[in-house]
């Protein structure tokens, strides 16, 4: 499992399914006290938090907020602190994804795929500096490889993804020499539950992927461990897309 978290405390946002779920578990796993932070995933955030405690009681505790509502992410990082006394790790996963094609573009889908994507990691990561100061910690961001080479038809996924890269960088320079801040950018990693990716699609993404299909959770899970255990590592992105950017 890598390096030892024994005595940390990480914070995941979007923790409960998917992707935040792999991060969790990885992270537990390698002896962290963990907060699953969820929105609307009740019964997913609630079985997976029995279970972590099942493994190592008083490990793993849940916390229901809607990062878009004023105050939510002050809120968030007091709670987690109020529960373990401290934070080492924030883990800024949790994401809106749908399309909006140029001409059908309303204000509701920049102010949900941008307060999902970019502002929410912004001000939980600021609420969470000073505890992370603290402790010498780090922050994790899930971006994507479409920050860098946009995905036709989610432009403005594509526009808040390329805000949470910068924001990442710029994170990195002021939080710095104590807080250390990356990021991992997911390729084809889990195909989307509601089927916005057809047959045909899918095998297009995986027939120009140069390992020949796409990732697992646990793979993203592996990238952020690494990048919570790498001291001299901050300001960097990490992509983790089977070699798919070269051909985008």
């Amino acid at each position: 499992m890598g390096e030892s978290l024994q005595g940390k405390v990480v914070l995941v946002t979007g923790g409960a399914k998917r992707v935040g779920e792999a991060i969790v578990r990885r992270l537990h796993a390698a002896g962290a006290s963990v907060v699953l932070h969820y929105r609307g995933s009740e019964a997913d955030a609630a079985r997976l938090e029995a279970e972590l405690s099942a493994a190592r009681a008083g490990s793993a505790v849940r916390l229901r907020r809607d990062l878009l509502e004023p105050g939510a992410a002050e809120a968030l990082v007091a709670a987690a602190v109020d529960r373990f006394g401290r934070l080492d790790l924030l883990v800024n996963n949790a994401s809106i994804f749908y399309p909006g094609r140029i001409g059908k573009i309303e204000p509701r889908h920049w102010d949900e795929l941008v307060g999902a994507n970019l502002r929410a990691p912004l001000f939980v990561s600021q609420a969470a500096a000073p505890q992370l100061k603290q402790t010498r910690g780090a922050i994790v961001n899930i971006t994507d490889i479409h920050a860098e080479r946009p995905l036709k038809g989610f432009p403005v996924y594509s526009v808040a993804k390329a805000g949470l890269a910068a924001l990442t960088r710029s994170l990195a320079l002021e939080l710095a020499p104590e807080v250390r801040v990356n990021a991992v950018a997911p390729g084809a990693i889990a195909w989307p539950e509601d089927g916005k990716f057809d047959s045909a699609e899918r095998a297009r993404i995986v027939a120009t992927t140069p390992l020949g299909r796409i990732g697992s959770p646990a793979d993203i899970a592996q990238a952020v461990h690494f990048l919570a255990t790498a001291p001299f590592v901050t300001g960097q992105t990490v992509v983790v897309d089977g070699g798919r950017s070269i051909f985008l």
